[in-house]
């Protein structure tokens, strides 16, 4: 088992990087929070999973022990894979993802590519002792800080933004600010407004 990898970033894909260690160029496949620490030429480290199938041989990789241990918790509910798992770090932040669990918000997870109603349910009975965060860190906004479990619009806005391309730390400020508006147009538009100042 491959416990973590250091070396030069040698191609950065949208979902995975190529990774080369002494000469051997390793391809791992990374959540848009691990992309957005690493850059193209410098050298970086990844605590990773091997994930070894038929077919298969497959490296999953992570910029903090938090996402790693919060994936492996992940793989641990029943029906959830790799690729859902990653797909989900790469949706909500550590944070986010442990307060929505350990507050039952359904709503939330429900939000996140790969979980429909059932797989939130496993999620919150499975996991609800078992995760942690205490925000250390990462100060980041996260959906379900901002919003009431029955409160979408906020979660809504942040969606839309970062389809836009806006990482989660360039929003969180700006939507504690916009927050306060009745309808998820109102939020987008106030906030794009804002960040088109920044």
């Amino acid at each position: 088992m491959i416990g973590y990898l250091r070396g030069e970033v040698i191609y950065l894909y949208t979902d995975y990087v190529l990774l080369d260690v002494h000469g051997v160029g390793y391809r791992v496949f990374i959540a848009n929070s691990t992309r957005q620490k690493l850059r193209l030429h410098e050298r970086a480290q990844l605590f990773t999973y091997t994930s070894v199938r038929e077919d298969a041989i497959i490296l999953y990789g992570f910029a903090t022990q938090e996402e790693y241990d919060l994936f492996l918790q992940l793989l641990s509910v029943s029906g959830i894979g790799p690729k859902v798992a990653l797909g989900i770090l790469s949706s909500i932040t550590v944070e986010g993802l442990c307060r929505a669990i350990q507050n039952k918000q359904a709503s939330v997870l429900t939000k996140l590519p790969g979980i429909g109603k059932k797989s939130a349910e496993r999620l919150i009975l499975e996991l609800k002792d078992k995760v942690a965060f205490d925000g250390g860190e990462q100060e980041l906004l996260t959906i379900e800080n901002e919003a009431d479990a029955g409160d979408d619009m906020v979660a809504e806005a942040m969606a839309a933004l970062q389809s836009l391309g806006y990482t989660q730390a360039e929003i969180a400020p700006i939507i504690r600010k916009t927050a306060k508006y009745k309808t998820t147009e109102a939020i987008i538009k106030a906030s794009l407004k804002l960040l088109s100042h920044m």
